[in-house]
């Protein structure tokens, strides 16, 4: 009956015992904060807790960049050169090669051919040339002085290639086949008139 009285008497011996022997026990520090009278454990995450996470975030880190094949599709790299592909499959760089001397210099008498080539000038070759030629950037137009062969050939092997080391772009690549030939011939019909303010001449005296 005694026994039976003191186990009673002291129910949290048994589970206090429970406690120091179990293997947890030691993993169970409190923090020093109260909050509300809650307070909690300072326990390390598991160990595979923390590694699938590590991996959620390469994997997170692969798909926003979308290298392939980890996201949609194949890949941004991929389908850049895909739409690429397509965009020069619709949109063939112009060919404009096939232009001879003699075509060119039919133009020089094709008053509409003229036309249009000088309103691409104006677009495209004013802001260097000058609007009427004299040169600004650009050298001058109108003089027999040429850096690149001033025969209506070169002129246009010039302009369509165009010369990067001198900051001129290749307008083959922009403009169409008829725009490049109607504007070498507006240029070559330049020779020979009088800018309001010609640049001086540059590069070799070429004579017709």
């Amino acid at each position: 009956m005694a026994a039976s009285n003191d186990a009673n008497a002291n129910p949290s011996k048994p589970d206090a015992a429970r406690d120091q022997k179990s293997p947890q026990a030691p993993m169970d520090k409190l923090l020093d904060h109260t909050y509300d009278g809650i307070q909690e454990y300072d326990n390390p995450m598991p160990r595979w807790w923390l590694t699938t996470f590590a991996i959620t975030i390469v994997f997170s880190v692969l798909y926003v960049i979308n290298i392939g094949p980890i996201g949609a599709g194949d890949g941004w790299i991929a389908d850049y050169e895909k739409s690429m592909r397509e965009y020069a499959a619709a949109n063939p760089a112009p060919a404009g090669g096939g232009a001879t001397p003699e075509q060119l210099n039919a133009l020089l008498a094709d008053a509409s051919a003229l036309s249009k080539g000088k309103e691409t000038y104006t677009s495209y070759c004013a802001s260097c040339h000058g609007p009427d030629g004299g040169g600004i950037i650009g050298p001058n137009l109108a003089d027999a002085y040429w850096l690149h062969g001033g025969d209506i050939g070169s002129i246009y092997k010039t302009v369509a290639q165009g010369v990067l080391a001198k900051g001129m772009p290749p307008w083959e690549k922009s403009l169409k086949p008829d725009q490049l030939q109607a504007v070498v011939a507006y240029v070559a019909s330049l020779k020979g008139t009088t800018p309001s303010n010609p640049k001086a001449p540059q590069g070799e005296l070429v004579t017709p």
